[in-house]
């Protein structure tokens, strides 16, 4: 190949130390030189013409040719082999390491490699000597290490049971600071509730009491349409009272893990049918209750009743804190594994910094304390629609009214 080339370039070519090869796109080797004939043993006609592959121990020929065919479609120089080790095969039969470099070239209209190439055996001796004087200083090392093991590991043993201490003490004060907080939130909420009761029950006992003194006195005929008002103000404060007495028996049962549900499939007609028909005796003067007819092809397989006392309190709620004439709409839409009830009136709203503390136990908002009520209600609908895997949320503003959305599985897993 380069047999007609200068005197320049032929003299560099013998005279580099490096071995240098020349194969063409096929690995065939072209060229030589002595350093290269030395490194292997072989002499320039035992190469020429030959496969670069007689210079490569057979156990990395079939990884050699597809790095070479990589490279030739690269077109790059670089450093062959970087990243892992290189063997060069001698003619006598042993393999030795080698670096290698690449460089792509061309030649009157044909592609060559020329690789470079180092024969690193003194290199790697060197070490391997100095691994070997590596792992004696590490052996030694360990061994005086151990000597010093024992006494970290009482260290760490020490600090240890030094940690557990500590770690208790923490764990007893936080007990204790915990224990002071329930303490606090409890005579909270007794006071909460003593204030509840003394003042939810006071008032339909009184109208009870009243109504009983003053039905004593009607003791004629025609007096019995009074009886029968003073009769109905009394069982109107009693359904009232009981209602209360339920639902702290309930906040009891849900505190206590002792609420059990009954689980099965009913139409959804039925149960709005019941919320309506109970929440139409407790409208005011215009009030109107807007809710969808055509709902007969849709069912649940849920706790009814938990139902019906979720959408009934919904619906409470609108009638008590709206004003007269003015309209509440239940909205109902089901899709393939929900149920979705919306519940919205035009009411007193709730103030946006009460807001966060609307679904809290005897919570009231600050516009509504003047209205009969507990703050017990919405407490116990999420409880239960929390268990029931649902989930209710809501939208309000002070003065504008207020929009709840209660989303319930279609199916109770």
């Amino acid at each position: 190949m380069f047999q007609n080339g200068n005197d320049v370039f032929d003299a560099l070519f013998e005279a580099v130390s490096e071995g240098v090869i020349v194969v063409d796109k096929d690995q065939k080797i072209v060229s030589i030189n002595k350093s290269a004939e030395h490194m292997f043993g072989y002499s320039n006609d035992e190469l020429l013409n030959q496969h670069l592959e007689i210079l490569i121990p057979k156990q990395y020929h079939a990884g050699h040719g597809k790095h070479v065919d990589g490279f030739m479609k690269a077109r790059e120089s670089r450093r062959m082999g970087h990243g892992r080790d290189l063997y060069g095969a001698h003619k006598s039969g042993y393999s030795f390491p080698v670096e290698a470099g690449l460089n792509p070239l061309d030649f009157n209209g044909n592609t060559y490699v020329m690789a470079l190439v180092i024969d690193i055996s003194v290199r790697k001796k060197q070490e391997e000597e100095l691994q070997e004087l590596n792992s004696k200083l590490e052996k030694k090392v360990a061994e005086r290490t151990k000597a010093l093991s024992t006494t970290v590991e009482e260290l760490k043993e020490a600090n240890k049971k030094r940690d557990i201490e500590i770690q208790k003490r923490i764990e007893a004060q936080n007990k204790i600071s915990d224990a002071l907080k329930k303490e606090k939130e409890l005579n909270e909420l007794k006071t909460k509730f003593l204030s509840l009761v003394s003042h939810e029950f006071k008032t339909p006992l009184s109208g009870i009491l009243t109504s009983a003194m003053l039905l004593s006195k009607y003791k004629l005929t025609e007096q019995q349409q009074r009886r029968d008002k003073h009769i109905k103000t009394i069982s109107d404060k009693v359904h009232y009272l009981n209602n209360i007495l339920n639902d702290f028996l309930s906040v009891e049962k849900l505190e206590t893990g002792k609420v059990t549900y009954k689980y099965g499939t009913f139409r959804l007609t039925k149960v709005i049918d019941e919320v309506i028909y109970n929440a139409n005796m407790l409208l005011k003067e215009g009030q109107k209750i807007n809710y969808p007819k055509q709902i007969d092809d849709l069912s649940l397989h849920q706790d009814e009743k938990i139902l019906e006392l979720s959408l009934s309190n919904l619906v409470h709620n609108a009638i008590k804190y709206s004003p007269e004439n003015t309209v509440i709409d239940i909205k109902i839409d089901q899709n393939e594994t929900d149920t979705t009830f919306v519940v919205s009136d035009n009411g007193m709203g709730i103030p946006e910094a009460d807001q966060k503390q609307i679904f809290n136990r005897y919570f009231r908002a600050e516009n509504a304390l003047l209205v009969q009520g507990t703050g017990i209600g919405l407490n116990i609908v999420k409880s239960h629609l929390n268990n029931l895997g649902g989930n209710i949320t809501f939208i309000s503003e002070e003065n504008k009214g207020s929009s709840f959305t209660i989303t319930l599985p279609n199916k109770a897993s």
